[in-house]
């Protein structure tokens, strides 16, 4: 791939926070240390502990960040509507609020659209490469097994559909209304992007999984409601 120079201050990047109190301020040091970071806005879906809180408290050291709050739980994918409506950068990055995901690779993250070929970039947890944590191997299988489906009804290659890692020139963003307030926004957004015809890229990224205990909160609820949407979109 060509090499292009990543741009400063280019990238606005949204995060969903709910029930982060612990790690929210480490990772948003670990993005506002990245020199192509120009935004950050941060949506919290009403926690119930001190992360409201720690979110006022670092919007107060840094011009870049912009906090908003949801008065009622709704969900991921509603909380990235929400982020999406006051992001402003030309290319969006979503990042999620634990540490399972190194902002250290947004250069790698942005090379396909600064370079041309790509307007929408996921980020790939199976394409190899990268360090990853040994975790739940029906994780493991239930994530293959919806990339898979979702393959099968946008007719793309992609090895990850349910990574966190999504990337997107704010044109193609702009054009996408999002309907799911949980964690099917993942098979959701893939779907009407493919439906977009734009050119998609995968590149291949480092994952350090948390458990249960650790605070992960994705179930098999929602992949019985990702199954629903891969149908729907």
């Amino acid at each position: 791939m060509a090499h292009a120079e990543i741009p400063a201050l280019c990238l606005g990047v949204v995060i969903p926070v709910y029930n982060e109190e612990k790690t929210l301020h480490l990772i948003v040091e670990k993005v506002l240390a990245r020199p192509e970071v120009g935004e950050l806005v941060m949506v919290d879906d009403h926690s119930t502990d001190g992360t409201w809180d720690t979110m006022q408290a670092l919007a107060k050291t840094d011009g870049r960040i912009r906090i908003f709050r949801h008065e009622v739980n709704q969900g991921k994918g509603a909380a990235l509507r929400s982020g999406f409506q006051h992001v402003t950068s030309g290319i969006v990055l979503i990042q999620d609020a634990d540490l399972e995901y190194d902002p250290d690779e947004y250069p790698k993250l942005l090379m396909p659209i600064l370079t041309g070929r790509a307007d929408v970039v996921f980020g790939s947890r199976f394409l190899g490469s990268g360090m990853h944590r040994v975790l739940y191997f029906w994780h493991y299988v239930g994530n293959r097994m919806l990339t898979l489906m979702s393959n099968m009804f946008t007719n793309l290659n992609l090895t990850d559909m349910e990574t966190c890692y999504k990337v997107f020139r704010l044109t193609v963003l702009k054009q996408i209304v999002i309907q799911e307030n949980r964690f099917g926004f993942e098979p959701e957004i893939t779907a009407k992007v493919a439906k977009m015809k734009v050119p998609i890229y995968e590149v291949s990224i480092s994952y350090y999984g948390r458990t249960y205990e650790e605070g992960k909160k994705i179930g098999w609820k929602d992949g019985v409601r990702a199954i629903w949407c891969i149908l729907k979109y």
